[in-house]
């Protein structure tokens, strides 16, 4: 059945390419964006016709088609947009594609480039085979990709279909085939984009690939394509997600040195790297750059500004930047939730509250992470009670904790002096499966080295050595005052361990005045 309804497709997709074939005229030039997997395009341009007028503004053919309900075919949104006598043009299309992007609407995407392609209401052009050949591949895998490629017509096939391609090739997995397709283009002269290689890198990212990374770089200056300012932050986050100050402050100046101007992207890595490690004035400088290099209100770099301004202690930011938030067209619950968890970090509780409440009122608490955001914030004060009363809350309204949710619980435990609750409830988060990605995260880090902090206050050198592999396998160990907290646990419990601060040295921590201060403060607990 599957396979007659894929011959089905391939049937009235190519006979709908032939048609092109004919019609389709090498004069027509379009300055394209290569699709780029959530990193930043290249500016298009499209003709003055294109471009929808205020009277079609009120319910654009994006919002018609993002309406239609799943089993409607997108012809009808495109019929009723032309009975009412408006044209479609190529930024109607661009428009449409890019939001659809955005709300992962793959199968409608590929319904309208299929519509267009076949219906033709404009000559398509290279942007237009690009699209097609980005969902075709998304929804139908490699193979149909290529075959698709070798369909469009030849005038197209040049270095922006091929670049597509590739991207498509890397998206799937398949390297070595996006590196067979490469090596072709060099063949062929079509320059390679920056954002393959950037792709690349994201690929090789992991710390058991990253060696391979030089290796790209060095490939990227042999094909003559230099670094974007998105190459760099890319470059940057691995260094961050590494907790590696040195490395982003390295890949920086390298960024620097070859005079590409960062963004406010590039701030936001720098500044939340700088924050995490506990770096607050250097971490307010960057939140300044932040703020200066903003381009309109981008509700990413908004969600990033309220996130430090919590780490810093501003109250007055965080309002101001949240009263921003609120007047975008749409509030997203995470913005909510990670409101929330400023305004807790900074210890206003009874705004935090405000906020949970206002969220209630608004979105529908459907996931165990909203939860989680105002349970972290009372069990950072230690209020318990009301952190178990959202727990009870939560399993009534149908959301499973998670290993998050008992991490928090436990902390809250502690902070209420309720040591074997807190054992007990440690022990049962751990039975249950977590990412690799959650174990790595910075909230996840922060609240386990929040336990370790209270087990070193008490001198429990044992719990608190077993949290700590946790951190050290995130690389969170890295920052001084993380090794500091455990040497406190020794000391507390006045036990000395001669192999402590070569650990630290070998962990990729530089010892301070604190360190040495601790060490000799534990030599005279030596027997």
């Amino acid at each position: 059945m599957q396979a007659g309804a894929l011959l089905l497709w391939r049937h009235s997709f190519f006979q709908a390419i032939r048609r092109t074939v004919v019609l389709a005229s090498p004069r027509d030039q379009i300055a394209y964006s290569f699709y780029s997997f959530g990193t930043e395009t290249d500016a298009t341009y499209f003709e003055e016709s294109s471009k929808p007028n205020q009277e079609e503004l009120s319910k654009p053919l994006s919002w018609r088609i993002e309406k239609l309900p799943r089993r409607e075919p997108v012809g009808l949104a495109f019929q009723s947009w032309m009975g009412e006598g408006f044209p479609i043009h190529r930024g109607h299309i661009f428009h449409t594609i890019n939001r659809l992007r955005k709300l992962k609407f793959n199968k409608r995407a590929l319904e309208v480039m299929e519509w267009v392609i076949r219906e033709r209401p404009y000559r398509p052009k290279e942007l237009d085979y690009s699209y097609l050949l980005e969902f075709t591949t998304k929804l139908h895998g490699v193979s149909q990709g290529e075959m698709l490629f070798s369909h469009i017509p030849l005038e197209f096939q040049n270095e922006l279909l091929y670049n597509n391609l590739v991207i498509a090739c890397l998206d799937k997995g398949a390297i070595r085939l996006s590196l067979a397709y490469m090596k072709k283009m060099r063949e062929l002269g079509h320059p390679i984009s920056y954002l393959v290689f950037n792709r690349l890198i994201i690929l090789h990212s992991s710390p058991g690939r990253r060696k391979i990374i030089p290796r790209i770089l060095t490939q990227m200056k042999a094909d003559k394509v230099a670094r974007h300012v998105s190459t760099y932050n890319i470059l940057m986050k691995i260094e961050a997600n590494e907790h590696n100050i040195e490395g982003l402050i390295k890949v920086f100046g390298e960024m620097k040195q070859q005079e590409i101007e960062s963004n406010e992207v590039s701030y936001c890595i720098l500044a939340t790297a700088h924050a995490v490690a506990k770096l607050y004035t250097v971490a307010e400088a960057y939140v300044e750059a932040v703020e200066k290099s903003m381009t309109g209100n981008n509700w990413s770099t908004l969600d990033v500004l309220i996130i430090l301004y919590g780490y810093l202690g501003n109250p007055t930011d965080l309002e101001r930047t949240w009263g921003i938030v609120q007047e975008l067209p749409h509030v997203r619950s995470k913005s909510y939730m990670l409101a929330i968890e400023a305004f807790g970090r900074i210890g206003q509780l009874n705004r935090a509250e405000e906020l949970w409440l206002e969220s209630k009122s608004k979105k529908e608490l459907k996931s165990t992470d909203q939860f989680n955001s105002m349970i972290s914030v009372y069990s950072k004060h230690g209020f318990i009670d009301k952190a178990s009363e959202l727990f009870r809350e939560m399993e009534m309204n149908g959301c499973k904790a998670n290993a998050i949710t008992y991490r928090n619980l436990a902390l809250g435990c502690l902070k209420a002096g309720l040591l074997e609750e807190a054992l007990k409830t440690l022990e049962f988060g751990k039975g249950l499966t977590t990412s690799t990605r959650i174990r790595k995260s910075v909230p996840w880090l922060e609240t386990t080295f929040s336990i370790v902090e209270i087990f070193s206050q008490n001198g429990d050198v044992e719990n608190a050595e077993k949290l700590f592999e946790e951190l050290k396998a995130a690389n969170y160990a890295r920052y001084t005052f993380v090794y500091n907290t455990l040497i406190k646990a020794y000391v507390k419990a006045k036990v000395y361990d001669p192999n402590l601060l070569r650990r630290m040295i070998l962990g990729g921590a530089r010892p301070d005045a604190e360190t040495y201060s601790l060490m000799k403060l534990a030599e005279q607990f030596q027997t």
